[in-house]
């Protein structure tokens, strides 16, 4: 048996955990973190439905486990929450805010400003965003998964735009330096990115089910917020 707990964070990518990695294992050092890397948005994966979702998540977290059992020998009992970490992409907005983006305005397939969402297929990010839409109301209306707690918090429009105030397309390589950037102005500093994270500028005031309810309606998922502060609350 391990002395300490784990929490596993499900992310979308290795920005995620560079920007994030080092501040939850400082604030949560009594237990063990690791990540678990789904590259992209898992939401709205081709094999993704409502119907199957929680089944989906549940196939990824299994092999993770193994991998992390192999390397640490931890048993099903030493995980004690599952924490997925999502953008919202504007998934909560009305078909008509998303508009024909114009030939030449960008090379990005789909641009997001904080009123609409400009894309080459119209119909597509609206048929997209009705999945994703459906997929996280299944996801967040899940309280375990295989008997681990499970809980699902959102950053939008995305994680650069809470965390860096940019609502623009970076490549890989932009978000790995800016996340690293942002490790290294919290390392050590925990409790200050927790009073970020909780300003009224970012942060969704109300419960779980509360924060949630907000950013599904208008266009808040677009908006600058995240119910991440959230993690951080004593049960």
């Amino acid at each position: 048996m391990n002395e300490k707990k784990v929490i596993l964070f499900i992310v979308e990518g290795p920005s995620d955990q560079a920007a994030l990695g080092t501040i939850m294992e400082e604030y949560f050092n009594s237990e063990d973190i690791k990540f678990l890397i789904v590259h992209g948005d898992i939401t709205i994966k081709n094999y993704i439905t409502k119907d199957n979702a929680i089944i989906k998540v549940n196939e990824q977290i299994k092999e993770k486990l193994k991998e992390l059992k192999k390397k640490y020998n931890y048993s099903k009992t030493d995980y004690i929450k599952i924490i997925h970490l999502i953008d919202t992409d504007g998934v909560y907005i009305s078909d008509d805010k998303v508009m024909q983006k114009e030939e030449d305005s960008s090379k990005s397939k789909v641009l997001y400003y904080e009123d609409h969402i400009e894309a080459e297929n119209v119909n597509g990010i609206r048929k997209r965003n009705a999945k994703k839409a459906e997929v996280l109301f299944k996801l967040r209306t899940t309280k375990n998964i295989d008997g681990i707690q499970y809980c699902v918090y959102y950053n939008s429009c995305n994680l650069e735009h809470v965390l860096y105030n940019e609502l623009k397309d970076f490549t890989d390589d932009q978000k790995l330096e800016m996340s690293d950037d942002f490790a290294e102005k919290y390392e050590g500093k925990s409790d200050e990115f927790i009073q970020f994270i909780s300003d009224e500028s970012v942060a969704v005031e109300g419960s779980y089910k509360e924060t949630w309810e907000y950013i599904e309606k208008d266009l808040n998922s677009l908006n600058r917020h995240s119910n991440m502060n959230l993690i951080f609350q004593k049960e």
